[in-house]
């Protein structure tokens, strides 16, 4: 999907309008649940998130998509000078022209994006976390920086301090848009466990594995056992408690955000439920929620958005 060299950009870019496009046909395809969450959102807004998801998408083929054998620590750091440029307000290919307009519009910083860059570097050199505080760095680069660019997107609703008994200086939600981006790549990782083995990774902590006397052989093997379905009990636990610490933030966003943060985090928290639903089993069926399902999930995000 993307490949770095070191040409100089060419002489005729896309128009604004095209470059969105993409955005939104990359977004709309490889991540479903997503973007429909992002189809609830102000049109600026969804526009902006969808230049960032496809920043996102970009980064993270350098080290997981079809050219990943080719990535090496220069292509990261060329990757990195053209996001530099990016916020220069140079865009060097058709999809940076839709994230520099986005910057014009919303006051988004870089340094989230040069930590999710930092997050590509680790899976360059590892593949294993011996403990989950080793993961939780790697999902707070990889994801937790997500939470960060977007409610930069959002908004906070600045409304809530106006009234004499609310707090004076606005309450920062970031920690919980952290914990949001977190929860959601916990989610990927029980999801993909099928998948990341088959690569050689294994992403679960070993201390976890060990704790629930599970070996490496055995996941490699895809064997589903009491053990497996005690670890897996685990570790969807601990994901629906980066959850429910991320819905505290959501009343803290601008009033037309709420709604489609709501959609998305109640979306893909039902991950986890299919994948009890499946027995735990992520080596020989993929958890995912069906469209129908999805429907309904929204009318139970408009109302929490309105009341909680």
């Amino acid at each position: 999907m993307l490949q770095l060299t070191d040409s100089p950009p060419r002489p005729s870019l896309s128009s604004i309008e095209e470059a969105y496009e993409l955005c939104r046909q990359v977004t709309a395809k490889y991540s479903k649940t997503f973007y429909m969450g992002t189809l609830l959102m102000a049109p600026a807004k969804r526009r902006a998130i969808w230049a960032i998801y496809l920043w996102c998408r970009r980064t993270d083929e350098l080290v997981d998509g079809p050219q990943a054998q080719f990535t090496n620590e220069k292509t990261l750091d060329r990757w990195e000078a053209q996001l530099e440029s990016v916020f220069a307000g140079c865009p060097v290919d058709d999809e940076d022209v839709a994230l520099v307009d986005t910057l014009e519009k919303f006051p988004l910083d870089i340094q989230p994006f040069r930590d999710m860059i930092a997050g590509q570097r680790m899976d360059l050199h590892r593949n294993r976390y011996e403990t989950f505080q080793d993961l939780e760095l790697y999902c707070y680069r990889v994801a937790g920086t997500v939470g960060l660019m977007s409610t930069t997107v959002m908004g906070i609703d600045t409304e809530l301090y106006t009234a004499p008994w609310h707090p004076k200086e606005p309450i920062d939600p970031t920690p919980q848009a952290v914990a949001l981006g977190i929860a959601n790549q916990l989610t990927n990782i029980l999801r993909d466990v099928g998948e990341d083995a088959r690569r050689g990774r294994i992403y679960l902590p070993l201390e976890d594995l060990a704790q629930f006397h599970y070996t490496e052989a055995d996941l490699m093997a895809g064997v589903v056992d009491d053990r497996w379905r005690a670890l897996m009990a685990f570790e969807i636990d601990r994901a629906r408690h980066y959850y429910a610490e991320a819905e505290a933030g959501i009343r803290l966003l601008s009033p037309d955000a709420r709604w489609p943060v709501w959609a998305a985090l109640d979306l893909y928290r039902q991950i986890l439920d299919v994948i009890e639903e499946n027995g735990y089993d992520v080596f020989t069926r993929r958890a995912y929620v069906p469209s129908p399902r999805k429907l309904v999930t929204l009318p139970g995000a408009l109302l929490k958005a309105r009341v909680l």
